[in-house]
């Protein structure tokens, strides 16, 4: 099931780029209309889905792959082997990423045609095979992240994507953009804010959202960079 997810998630993000978005650079369109046509593109793949395959993950048998049950209690808070699952595969996903964008050649090409794409065309880089891997990569994360996100919750809709992916660009932005240990970062600390916005009013779901949208606010006012994106600019310096 883990390979089967790793799988779609790429092949998804590699026909994405091919009609979304290679299209576009091919005829220099200005950088809002990428996000125009991945906002387009996400709601399209969503209601298609929606359309032709089930609703809800309740409307079919998943295959469960272990029961949940609770391993130990920290500070009273039960802590589940589901837990421990996705909390060490996370890790183990971001430290692949890290070294491989960091350490690989094609990790340097990813990093050079994102700061200056025409400098690095100029110098040699196939941009257009760069950014078609780096979709890629981008698929397979999201591939592993629905695994787990399965793994955690044991359902799934079809509208589900785009929630998702509001609050992990939301993530990406507390944390720094352009810094993969930032959105991790931002990952956990917009996590945290949402469970303790959660119980502050009362186990509300939604205000929990609330809160760490709120923050999120709060923080971008007083570093607009985000929570490490100064230190990455130094780093570039």
């Amino acid at each position: 099931m883990l390979a089967f997810s790793f799988a779609a998630g790429a092949i998804v993000a590699v026909l994405l780029e091919r009609v979304a978005y290679r299209p576009l650079r091919k005829r220099d369109a200005p950088r809002l209309v990428f996000l125009i046509s991945a906002i387009g593109a996400s709601f399209a793949m969503s209601e298609a889905v929606g359309h032709w395959g089930p609703k809800h993950t309740d409307d079919y048998a998943l295959p469960r792959i272990f029961q949940k049950k609770k391993l130990f209690t920290i500070f009273g808070a039960d802590v589940r082997n589901d837990y421990i699952v996705v909390f060490v595969g996370s890790l183990v996903m971001m430290g692949i990423l890290v070294l491989f964008v960091n350490r690989s050649r094609v990790g340097r090409g990813i990093r050079a045609v994102s700061q200056d794409m025409d400098t690095a065309r100029l110098m040699g880089v196939n941009v257009d095979l760069i950014i078609l891997i780096t979709f890629l990569v981008g698929g397979l994360m999201a591939g592993g992240a629905a695994f787990f996100f399965e793994i955690y919750n044991g359902s799934a809709r079809y509208s589900l994507g785009f929630d998702l992916g509001v609050k992990a660009f939301t993530a990406a932005v507390l944390g720094g953009i352009g810094n993969i240990k930032g959105a991790l970062l931002g990952g956990l600390v917009l996590g945290v804010i949402e469970n303790w916005g959660t119980s502050l009013f009362g186990n509300n779901q939604k205000m929990g959202t609330v809160t760490a949208f709120v923050v999120l606010v709060l923080v971008l006012m007083i570093r607009p960079t985000g929570l490490l994106g100064e230190s990455m600019g130094r780093a570039r310096a």
